[in-house]
């Protein structure tokens, strides 16, 4: 069987590194190189350039970089818009900006090939969408969820208001729904140890 170098790149942990800007995630550029070389030491990549050797693109939509990035023989390549600091195009960048744009554009391409990709699930989300999941995720559980609560609780004779103090409300009721699976999991983990 063939060694997978994704999977091996999946699962490094990169949850002590992640940073934030503007409430996206990523990962510094100067730790996913270090994990890329440590893990694939023969990897490499390489900034594209356009006919002039730019190390940019000038499209009717704006400013972009590429970086094709090969590890264990396989070439992936991402394209990133040139952003400034609030994550909008710019329309007349600056080295600096191009810079860093190939900097952000390399951890994508990096992580094409595993290593903290499932940092940026999501991203392309446009911003409306994720307030709106946001929104519901913080809205109470349905009756019919809390319902199902206090009948696991029951069963696995849990504490109720062990569990309300955990999730950091005064009662079942005010639970949050992106918190529910989370709850539902716990219990049926204490029934399944019971068993």
């Amino acid at each position: 069987m063939d060694h997978n170098t994704f999977a091996d790149l999946a699962r490094v942990d990169c949850s002590g590194h992640i940073e934030k800007k503007n409430g996206f995630p990523y990962l510094s550029w100067p730790f996913a190189v270090e994990q890329l070389r440590k893990h694939c030491p023969d990897a490499t990549w390489e900034v594209k350039r356009n006919d002039k050797g730019e190390p940019f693109f000038v499209t009717q939509c704006g400013f972009f970089v590429e970086v094709a990035v090969t590890v264990s023989g396989v070439t992936l390549s991402q394209i990133h818009p040139v952003l400034d600091n609030r994550n909008r195009p710019i329309d007349q960048p600056d080295a600096f900006q191009i810079n860093a744009s190939i900097q952000r554009c390399l951890v994508k391409a990096i992580a094409l090939h595993g290593l903290g990709l499932s940092i940026y699930a999501g991203e392309d989300v446009p911003r409306e969408v994720a307030a709106e999941r946001k929104a519901e995720a913080e809205k109470p559980i349905a009756a019919k969820q809390v319902g199902y609560l206090r009948g696991l609780i029951d069963e696995v004779e849990a504490d109720e208001s062990k569990l309300c103090q955990y999730f950091k409300v005064d009662k079942l009721e005010e639970l949050p729904a992106g918190k529910y699976e989370k709850a539902v999991a716990g219990l049926e983990k204490k029934r399944k140890e019971a068993a």
